[in-house]
């Protein structure tokens, strides 16, 4: 994408977590491309009586890199045709790299910091579907603890009082009490959620390893023997067939 795109496509996902001015976009840009976290891709060419002129996809051996270039260009189709056909060569599209992919893994498993910034919790939650479960739970299992001793941090201040507090003050205190709560609640709800998940997955390839194989016929095939009976007294002789 375009970092004016990029910009567009967080405040279109994520609100109000992605307040990101162009001021701090294209220099954090700048910054993961000095350390190849992305790299600028080629958009397509100016559109020539409606169409683009195809390019080949490079070959980055990444399909992840392959699959963004691909958007890049769709992207750079669509932006040109929303201009009316003007060229958007001026537009520099970046992607991300396997450098990238790993930074953005470390970035979403590592903690929030010790203040606990419940911004960078809820970014790391909104892409936790990246993560594995087991790294999921950790998370959320991180952020409850910081979250249960804010509310024990709480308490105690509210005990420790120099002078009683009036009615607003108090309301306010309990109103942030209860904030601190409910969020703990939250994040309870999807640890149960996230560790019951986890349990039914492993039990469902448990049961994938412990199934039993069809049984094979070992020895001679019966299906078409017959068995010799005699028919009373006589040189007849019966076939029957096994069933």
């Amino acid at each position: 994408m375009h970092g004016y795109d990029i910009r567009k496509s967080l405040r279109a996902d994520f609100g109000v977590l992605s307040n990101l001015s162009f001021g701090s976009l294209y220099p954090a840009l700048a910054r993961l491309e000095a350390s190849l976290a992305v790299q600028a891709t080629e958009p397509l060419p100016p559109l020539r009586r409606g169409r683009h002129v195809e390019q080949d996809v490079p070959l980055t051996g990444s399909l992840t890199g392959e699959r963004a270039a691909i958007v890049a260009r769709r992207a750079t189709a669509k932006a040109a045709i929303a201009l009316g056909g003007r060229s958007t060569r001026a537009r520099k599209v970046y992607e991300i790299t396997p450098h990238g992919e790993e930074m953005f893994e470390q970035l979403l498993q590592s903690a929030d910091g010790p203040a606990g910034d419940p911004r960078g919790f809820s970014l790391r939650l909104a892409f936790a579907r990246h993560l594995s479960p087991q790294a999921r739970i950790r998370l959320l299992e991180r952020r409850r603890g910081e979250l249960l001793d804010r509310l024990q941090r709480g308490e105690r201040s509210l005990l420790r009082r120099e002078r009683p507090l009036d009615p607003y003050e108090q309301s306010i205190a309990e109103h942030a009490q209860e904030t601190v709560a409910n969020d703990l609640t939250w994040v309870e709800r999807l640890l149960d959620r996230e560790r019951t998940a986890l349990v039914r997955s492993n039990r469902d390839m448990t049961s994938v390893r412990t199934e039993p194989r069809p049984a094979t016929a070992t020895g001679t095939d019966l299906s078409n023997r017959t068995l010799p009976a005699t028919a009373g007294a006589g040189t007849a002789v019966e076939t029957r067939q096994w069933p």
